[in-house]
């Protein structure tokens, strides 16, 4: 049976369940499953080293309760997990012991929903027919993670835990983040920047040490629990062992409490924008730079962070670019102290359907000061107006950025880029928001149908502003 088919009777399966409301539990649910087969997996391999000890207690380990299709189930099986599982996870002793704490610190908002024991044996019966131990079914668990990805984006805002692969890669291949160098995900989701990190410094792994190394490097920050988990069991199946991801706030911590321990060489990451954080975070920060706006305070983290020619590529709203106040000082201080170099400028629908905000790719170095900044214009496909579920951007399409990053001033890209000078900027008091002087004007094609359309619209909305003013009267 292939992945999809699994993770779709697991779906059928769960909706049975009276204590399963709504995709994101059931994909929680399923997640916090896998985990553990992933992790017993791990395991298996690892006790054929000598002196391998389980941080987990032998009754709660997958092989001993779950592996036997013929074995608890109903009632049983459901008291064994609230229990047994979930008890004695919460409750492991971790002094010392990094894998205990990677368990514990991923079930700590973990919560088993299904009510039913003979259902959660079904399910945990299809989730064994994949066996993580073998380098092929390994794979698949990409296919399972694609899969839990896509419904993501259906399952309310878990869909903010989705960047589009196109521009996870893109982002991380013009970084180019390298073996030895500290990589960091302050907003890390399901870890999708993390991944494509590890798969570029992989190329320069000749060693056991070398993969260590590379895993103690590779660092994430999630607040939620369901991102979080999965980020957890994908860098697993990734061959880290000991995963670096905190289940955490970034934006709790004080910047003034951050050393030059903390500094790091590269920072790929899409941090949540369009929201206000909780009440108080902002006094984690200068008095300059005190905001709601989640995006902005993410930047001012990240420019602490940096180290002297440390290198960062992130997603921005087009609201940062030409946003005041605040956003000016915070753009005041990254021009003045980073080469802000490049501005990928994207079109509408890119993190379409669950934003139609336009964002833009921003990669700047630490140590030199902006003196002018390059613009690309991202071109839509022949025949696009806008991206959407059904027609996603696709990483084929940044072969044009590629092929231009080193070779700027070139003829052939003259339609899509252009670059503005420090002193042009600062006379725009900082105002980023710089359209392609070069490339034709956007045009709207609508047809007949689609006129009429927007006419009836704006004469129903002209009706009920007339007669609300009349009710004002």
């Amino acid at each position: 049976m292939s992945v999809g088919n699994i993770v779709h009777s697991v779906r059928n399966i769960m909706r049975k369940d009276p204590g399963v409301d709504g995709d994101a539990q059931r994909i929680s649910q399923m997640t916090w499953m896998i985990f553990l087969k992933v992790f017993d997996s791990m395991e298996e391999e690892k006790e054929a080293e000598n002196g391998y000890k389980s941080p987990l207690p032998e009754e709660i380990r997958w092989r001993n309760w779950a592996s036997d299709e013929e074995g608890i189930t109903g009632d049983e099986l459901l008291d064994f997990v609230n229990e047994k599982v979930f008890g004695k996870i919460k409750n492991l002793e971790t002094e010392d012991n990094r894998k205990a704490q990677i368990v514990k610190q991923v079930f700590e908002d973990t919560y088993n929903y299904m009510k039913n024991g003979v259902l959660m044996r079904q399910v945990i019966n299809e989730i064994n027919k994949i066996d993580f131990t073998k380098k092929q079914d390994r794979h698949l668990f990409n296919d399972i993670y694609e899969t839990i990805l896509k419904e993501l984006q259906n399952a309310g805002s878990a869909g903010e835990f989705y960047t589009p692969r196109a521009v996870t890669q893109f982002i991380v291949d013009m970084v180019n983040p390298k073996l030895g160098e500290i990589v960091l995900d302050p907003a890390c989701g399901t870890g999708g920047f993390l991944i494509s990190s590890l798969e570029n410094m992989k190329k320069e792994v000749d060693s056991i040490d070398d993969l260590q190394k590379l895993g103690n490097n590779l660092r994430g920050i999630e607040k939620k629990p369901l991102p979080h988990l999965l980020c957890m069991t994908n860098l697993i199946l990734h061959d880290i062992e000991e995963p670096n991801i905190r289940h955490d706030n970034s934006l709790a911590r004080p910047l003034r409490d951050y050393s030059s321990k903390d500094m790091i060489d590269c920072v790929v990451t899409n941090p949540p924008f369009g929201g206000a954080e909780e009440d108080g975070i902002e006094q984690n920060f200068p008095s300059g730079f005190q905001t709601r706006e989640t995006a902005d305070l993410f930047l001012v983290l990240i420019m602490k962070l940096l180290r002297d020619e440390g290198r960062c590529g992130l997603v921005l709203p087009d609201g940062f670019l030409f946003g005041e106040g605040v956003k000016t000082r915070i753009k005041e201080e990254l021009l003045s102290k980073f080469n802000l170099h490049t501005i990928v400028r994207l079109p509408n629908g890119v993190f379409n359907p669950y934003t139609g905000i336009r964002t833009n790719l921003l990669f700047f170095e630490k140590g030199k000061p902006t003196k002018e900044i390059w613009y690309f214009e991202h071109p839509l496909p022949e025949g696009y107006k806008t991206y959407n579920k059904g027609k996603p951007i696709q990483i084929k399409e940044f072969d044009f950025e590629k092929e231009w990053w080193n070779d700027r001033e070139n003829e052939k890209f003259k339609n899509n880029c252009w670059k503005v000078s420090i002193e042009e900027i600062q006379k725009r008091n900082y105002n980023l928001d710089i359209n392609n002087p070069n490339g034709k004007a956007e045009e709207e094609s609508l047809s007949s149908k689609e006129i009429l359309e927007k006419l009836e619209k704006s004469f129903e909305d002209s009706k009920k502003l007339i007669e609300k003013i009349k009710g004002e009267i």
